[in-house]
């Protein structure tokens, strides 16, 4: 992964709903390269796309956000924090940026903004066209989520506990623990999402954002649906070793989404583009290749 602090040179802001939003994108985009919109998972941040980061911009023009409560963006402790609005941000985002169309790449978190914004493409309200997307591990269905421990107590009254208890070493033996067995994140890894994580004074918030599991619960219809019923071409990326969305969800997607499309990477765990990110960049050129997306 890119070095912390040259990746937080190169941010950019703008406001949005009142907050400060940080973003990245490719020098000096090339008009003949697609678009491609990266959206991070919890409780992390872009910062895990600089692994893939370099290959993806091979072939496509990059955008990516910090999406609010996270990495170098606001994290307002008066709010409640929504997966909608969350989707509102990424079109902000392409609208600032003059994106008409762009296909997208989504992970954990960002799988449930991103079935959003599908959701909005079929029924035709989305600002910019999404030609495209691929999802990493994440809670596409919440009855195959398999919520840890903290994320359980996140959500209940004393879920500002987090915050408070909450230690690297136990980030550490936290993400150990999603990670494939061969494959766990390094100390410099760490030591940036910690740091992350604690920019703003975001660990404090870490329960807010947990009310995305029951929000994925309440719009279950519309982003499964979103899945089913799209013409949208799409792909899902899985580690099978994560005990979270791991080869449990890759099966369910397949079962459930006509004509699924799947890749499943049984020695990998919740985090596929940090973990492998040359096996998870050759997937996601692959799927390109097979819908035919012109580069």
């Amino acid at each position: 992964m890119k070095p912390l602090d040259a990746w937080r040179s190169e941010a950019e802001f703008f406001e949005a709903k009142g907050q400060r939003i940080a973003y990245w994108t490719s020098p000096s985009p090339d008009a003949d390269k697609p678009w491609l919109l990266l959206i991070h998972g919890y409780p992390t941040s872009s910062w895990d796309w600089t692994a893939t980061w370099p290959q993806l911009q091979d072939k496509f023009n990059l955008a990516a956000m910090d999406m609010l409560g996270f990495g170098l963006s606001d994290k307002p402790g008066n709010i409640e924090y929504s997966l909608i609005d969350q989707a509102d941000l990424q079109e902000a985002l392409l609208e600032r940026l003059g994106i008409g169309e762009a296909h997208a790449f989504v992970h954990d978190y960002g799988n449930s903004v991103g079935q959003e914004l599908l959701a909005r493409h079929n029924e035709a309200s989305l600002s910019f066209s999404l030609k495209s997307m691929c999802f990493l591990n994440g809670g596409l269905f919440p009855e195959q989520h398999r919520a840890r421990p903290i994320q359980k107590l996140g959500l209940t009254p004393l879920g500002f506990l987090i915050g408070a208890m909450m230690t690297k070493e136990k980030f550490r033996a936290t993400f150990d623990n999603i990670f494939g067995p061969s494959t766990k994140a390094s100390h410099e890894e760490i030591d940036g999402h910690w740091a992350l994580i604690r920019e703003n004074d975001g660990h404090k918030q870490l329960h807010k954002l947990l009310q995305y599991i029951p929000e994925r619960k309440a719009n279950r219809e519309r982003w499964v649906g979103a899945l089913i019923n799209t013409r949208a071409p799409l792909r899902l990326i899985d580690g099978g070793a994560d005990p979270v969305s791991g080869k449990h969800l890759y099966e369910y997607y397949r079962e459930i989404v006509p004509e699924a499309d799947a890749v499943l990477f049984e020695d990998i765990g919740h985090y596929p583009h940090t973990e492998a990110p040359a096996r998870v960049v050759a997937a996601f050129y692959d799927f390109h290749e097979k819908i035919g997306t012109e580069f």
